[in-house]
């Protein structure tokens, strides 16, 4: 046999040899919000990103699917060192044919339809061919609410006579879990409250009150003069640290 014949046929069993040895190995990502539940369909999932940690060559991506999961058993029962909690809530699973162990980073990127409560979020692993990262998997936390002003809308044109106007903003947690007054997310534990700006000079602090409905929090805002009112308003609890923001402006003539 010929010198290139022989080496012709090392290379291609070389080939055969690197397709035999790769092999698909699961790994599965969820995305929990922190201080509740996981980040699923119902608030648009979170979007998932699978790098190899040196190239930084994207590997998987997508995003989690499935529901939030289960409440009584994420929120108010024991967690035992190896129990799930998962129990089949929303997660993105990727399949990646590798034939020697991978450093990973894995950035998840949530919620991922609410752009002004986005939060990336990542951690670093390893992957070793045949050995899946499967049941809870990696579970990444979320921090923060998710905000959204109601009201005043934005470069809304108003006059002096609709003084006093309505703040008006909706507060959930990362997952779209609700705050209710007393319930199991207690807004009323919540700081709630506006930085008011009138062209572009600090105008006052306005602290917002949780109304009856769900995750709705309020308060009047009076002005004696015409310009340009910029709001940011942010929810806070000082017991997790969780903390939100949106921001609107509006007009006065």
């Amino acid at each position: 046999m010929s010198r290139l014949k022989l080496l012709s046929w090392f290379c291609a069993l070389l080939l055969c040899s690197g397709a035999v040895l790769a092999e698909p190995t699961d790994i599965v990502v969820r995305a929990k919000a922190k201080d509740a539940k996981f980040i699923g369909s119902s608030i648009g999932g979170a979007q998932v990103r699978i790098r190899e940690a040196d190239s930084g060559r994207i590997l998987a991506e997508g995003l989690t699917r499935g529901s939030t999961g289960n409440t009584e058993l994420i929120m108010k029962t024991p967690h035992s060192r190896h129990g799930s909690i998962a129990d089949g809530a929303a997660s993105y699973k990727a399949t990646l044919d590798i034939d020697e162990p991978v450093f990973l980073t894995v950035e998840v990127l949530a919620p991922y339809i609410k752009k002004q409560a986005r939060v990336l979020a990542q951690v670093q692993t390893w992957l070793v061919p045949g050995k899946p990262i499967d049941g809870d998997g990696l579970i990444v936390e979320i921090p923060g609410f998710v905000v959204d002003v109601l009201s005043p809308q934005t470069h809304r044109y108003a006059t002096l006579d609709e003084s006093p106007f309505e703040i008006r903003a909706n507060v959930v947690m990362m997952c779209g879990c609700p705050l209710t007054d007393g319930g199991l997310w207690d807004g009323s534990d919540i700081e709630v409250a506006a930085l008011v700006k009138k062209d572009g000079e600090t105008f006052d602090t306005i602290p917002l009150q949780m109304q009856e409905q769900a995750n709705t929090f309020t308060a009047p805002l009076a002005v004696q003069s015409p310009g340009v009112y910029e709001l940011l308003v942010y929810a806070h609890d000082p017991k997790t640290g969780n903390t939100g923001v949106d921001q609107v402006s509006f007009i006065v003539r």
